[in-house]
């Protein structure tokens, strides 16, 4: 593999017009002492932040610990969330609808510069309020349904913070499981 585009490669695929190579990943680049050492620390973080905000208990107070001030937690199902207390929110709402609601991973996480890559499932039953953040339809109080899914996630960190959160997830299962959409 090279170790990225050429000046010229990029301009002819109309990359530097659209900002530069400063933004463009550098494939197949050997990793330094320091690049290994961030990468060690960010999953670090990461890790912690599965556990103790999506795990089987939330601790609320990790959102200003590893969070940066404006994150970003987009996902599928929900709509995009912005800033610790919005995350905070969205997360009060949604284990206030799904008590039990709990995530774990699924394989080792991979870092590469200022991502991480985790696999996860979970899920949890609606025995709670209504919940209307789906982006696809709301539930009524406690329907009882359960929701088992699962999802790849890639975080984006800058100076040992979080600052996005995107994640592919498996939301038709969820919310077919939930009665949101029916199966043709």
């Amino acid at each position: 593999m090279s170790q990225g585009l050429s000046r010229r490669d990029a301009l002819g695929a109309g990359l530097l017009a659209v900002g530069g190579l400063a933004g463009l990943p550098q494939f197949g680049r050997a990793s330094t002492a320091s690049d290994t050492a961030r990468e060690k620390d960010n999953k670090a973080i990461v890790g912690r932040w599965f556990t103790d905000f999506w795990g089987k208990t939330c601790n609320l107070d990790v959102v200003d610990e590893l969070a940066a001030p404006d994150m970003l937690l987009k996902y599928s199902l929900h709509a995009p969330r912005r800033g610790r207390e919005d995350i905070k929110a969205f997360m009060t709402g949604f284990r206030k609808s799904f008590p039990n609601l709990n995530f774990w991973g699924t394989a080792d996480l991979i870092a590469e510069g200022d991502y991480v890559v985790g696999r996860w499932a979970g899920g949890g039953t609606h025995s709670g309020p209504a919940f209307s953040d789906f982006v696809l339809g709301s539930l009524p109080a406690a329907t009882g349904r359960f929701m088992h899914f699962s999802g790849t996630t890639v975080l984006k960190l800058k100076d040992g913070k979080i600052i996005e959160e995107i994640g592919l997830d498996d939301g038709v299962t969820a919310l077919g499981q939930l009665g949101v959409i029916k199966a043709v």
